[in-house]
C-alpha cells in the first residue's frame, strides 16, 4: 500500500561507500541506513547484473525491465508491479543525489532474485552486500495449446513461478528456465495441428515453440496458477482489428497500440431494481453512482478531446457482462466502473476510497469481499430497505469457468496499464480531499472482465458510513471527487501519448491542482 500521504515526508537518504561480491569479485556501490531499513543503490546492480533502467515519463517512478518483465517501482509506494502481479516491499525505494535511485534489499530478491535467479545476503560483519546463484530445483509443466478467432494461445503452466528468458529463431522461439528444470517425465516433442503453431518441445531446461513461416508471438505472464502464455497469430496484418466484438468471450487477440485516448466509456453501477449500497438516510448507490458519471462525462469532454459514454444514462437495469460489450462495441481506450462502498459491524465507519483493477485472486481479503458484493446482484425492496440475492446471469454456466481464465488472458494485455491509471485515480483522490489512502488493489470483479482495454474500478467512498453518506450528496463534494478523476485521467492521457511538460506536470493538467 502507498506510504499514508498524512506522514511526514522523509528527507533524501545519506549515502555511504560500500561494495558487493558477485561471483568472486567486488562491485562498489552506495547504500543508505534509514529509520525504515537499509537502500541500496540500483544503477550498480543493473550495470554488473544485466536489465535495463529508465524514468518514468512522469518522472514519478522508473522502469527495470528483466527477463522479459517489466518492473514499475517510485518512491512513495512499498509496492512493486512486476509484470501482472504486484509485490509488496518493507518499504518504498528513494532517491538520493549521490546515488540516483535506491531500493531496500528485498527489491533485489523479488526482481533479480525471483527473475535470475540470484540470492542478496547483506552481512553485517563485513558491512558489505553478498549477491550468489540459487540452486536449480525441478519443476513439472503442463502444456495447453488452443486457437480461437485467428490466435493460437500457448499456455505452460507451472505449480509455482518459474524465472526464464525468450529469444526469438529461425525456428520460433526458445525459453530458458532460470534456476530451475523441467523433470525427465516432461520432457518430449508434441506435433501441434495448429495454422501458427508446428510444435512446442520440452527439454530439461526449458522449452521451444516451433512457429509456421508468418507467424510471431507475444509473451506474457499470468498468476495463481503461475502461467507463461504465448499468443500467435499472423504477423504483418496491419488491418486486424484486436479488440473483441460486443459479447464476445473469447477473442485473445494482442490489443492493437493506441494512438491516443480518444474514447472513454464511464460506467455507473447498479441501476434499475439493483440499488447498491443503501446509505443509513436512504441514499442508493445506484443514483449517486449515475449523478458523478453525467458530471464527470461533461467535465471530461469540456476539458480534454475526447468521447465520452456512458453504459447508462438512465435509471435502468444493466448486466455486468453488457457493461463491458458496451465498452468494446465503441472500441474505447478506457474503461472506468464508478462505484460506492459499504461496511458493516465493527467496520461501520470506515470511509475513503480504493481504486481496483482485474485479477482472477483478489489482493488481500477485504478486495475479495468487494468483489463479491459487486458481482452479486441484490435487489430492494419498495422502501428501499432490505435486499435479497439474486442469482448470477452466468451461475450453472459449464462454460463460466472457462470464460473466466480467456478473460483473464484478454486483460493480462492491458494491466500494467491498468494499474497505472488505477495508481493515478488513488493518487489524486488522496491528496486533493484528503481521503484515508485504503490503496490500489486487484479482485475478480465480473464488470472488469472482457474489457479490451485498460480497465479500473473505483470506490468513490462509504455510503455506509453517515458522515460519507452526508458529503457525497452534496453537489460541491462530488465536484471536487469529479475534478480529482478528471486529473487523474488527463495525467493518464499523458503518459499514453507521450507528452510531458516541463517540472514533470503533464501538459493537460493545465495547472488546476
Amino acid at each position: 500500500m502507498a506510504q499514508d500521504r498524512g506522514e511526514e515526508e522523509e528527507p533524501p537518504p545519506t549515502t555511504e561507500p560500500a561494495r558487493a561480491e558477485v561471483d568472486g569479485g567486488a562491485v562498489p556501490v552506495s547504500v543508505a541506513w534509514t529509520p525504515r531499513g537499509l537502500l541500496v543503490a540500483v544503477e550498480p546492480m543493473v550495470r554488473r547484473l544485466g536489465g535495463e533502467l529508465r524514468e518514468d515519463p512522469s518522472g514519478e517512478g522508473w522502469f527495470l525491465t528483466l527477463a522479459d518483465t517489466e518492473i514499475a517501482f517510485g518512491p512513495g509506494s512499498d509496492a512493486i508491479t512486476r509484470g501482472t502481479e504486484i509485490v509488496d516491499l518493507s518499504r518504498d525505494p528513494a532517491f538520493a543525489p549521490t546515488a540516483g535511485v535506491m531500493a531496500p534489499l528485498d527489491f533485489f530478491q523479488r526482481t533479480y532474485g525471483d527473475l535470475l535467479g540470484y540470492r542478496f545476503e547483506w552481512d553485517v560483519d563485513l558491512g558489505q552486500l553478498t549477491i550468489g546463484r540459487a540452486e536449480r530445483r525441478e519443476v513439472p509443466v503442463t502444456l495447453d495449446v488452443v486457437h480461437l478467432q485467428g490466435v493460437t494461445t500457448v499456455v505452460f503452466q507451472f505449480p509455482e513461478a518459474v524465472r526464464y528468458q525468450t529469444e526469438t529463431t529461425a525456428r520460433g522461439v526458445e525459453v530458458e528456465l532460470l534456476g530451475a528444470s523441467l523433470p525427465p517425465s516432461d520432457w518430449g516433442r508434441r506435433d501441434v495441428e495448429d495454422p501458427w503453431v508446428q510444435n512446442v518441445e520440452l527439454r530439461e531446461t526449458g522449452f521451444q515453440i516451433g512457429l509456421r513461416p508468418g507467424a510471431r508471438s507475444e509473451s506474457y505472464t499470468l498468476t495463481r496458477p503461475f502461467r507463461l502464455v504465448f499468443d500467435v497469430y499472423r504477423s504483418g496484418t496491419a488491418d486486424r482489428d484486436l479488440r473483441p466484438e460486443a459479447g464476445s468471450r473469447d477473442s485473445l487477440r494482442p490489443p492493437q497500440p493506441r494512438e491516443g485516448l480518444r474514447t472513454i466509456v464511464l460506467d455507473p453501477g447498479h441501476g434499475g431494481e439493483e440499488s447498491g449500497a443503501v446509505g443509513p438516510s436512504g441514499a442508493m448507490e445506484k443514483d449517486l453512482t449515475l449523478l458523478l458519471a453525467r458530471a464527470l462525462r461533461s467535465r471530461l469532454q469540456s476539458r480534454l478531446p475526447v468521447r465520452v459514454v456512458l453504459t447508462r444514462n438512465e435509471d435502468a437495469h444493466l448486466p455486468l457482462t453488457t457493461r463491458t460489450a458496451i465498452a468494446n462495441q465503441n472500441k474505447a481506450d478506457l474503461f472506468l466502473s464508478i462505484h460506492l462502498n459499504s461496511a458493516a459491524g465493527v467496520h461501520a465507519q470506515a470511509g475513503g476510497a480504493e481504486t481496483y483493477f482485474l485479477s482472477l485472486q483478489a489482493s488481500d481479503e477485504r478486495a475479495a469481499q468487494a468483489a463479491e458484493v459487486e458481482n452479486r446482484v441484490t435487489q430492494s425492496d419498495a422502501s428501499g430497505g432490505e435486499t435479497r440475492d439474486v442469482p448470477a446471469s452466468d451461475e450453472g454456466d459449464p462454460l463460466y469457468d472457462l470464460q473466466l481464465i480467456l478473460w483473464d488472458l484478454a486483460q493480462s494485455h492491458h494491466l500494467s496499464e491498468s494499474q497505472r491509471l488505477a495508481r493515478l485515480i488513488q493518487e489524486e483522490l488522496n491528496s486533493t480531499l484528503g481521503l484515508r489512502d485504503r490503496g490500489v488493489k486487484q479482485a475478480p470483479f465480473k464488470v472488469l472482465m472482457g474489457a479490451a482495454m485498460p480497465a479500473v474500478l473505483v470506490e468513490l467512498g462509504f455510503l455506509s458510513n453517515p458522515r460519507e453518506e452526508e458529503r457525497l450528496q452534496d453537489p460541491a463534494y462530488r465536484a471536487q471527487l469529479v475534478d480529482a478523476l478528471v486529473r487523474a485521467i488527463s495525467r493518464y492521457r499523458v503518459l499514453v501519448e507521450g507528452g510531458v511538460s516541463e517540472g514533470g506536470e503533464t501538459a493537460a493538467a493545465g495547472g488546476e491542482r
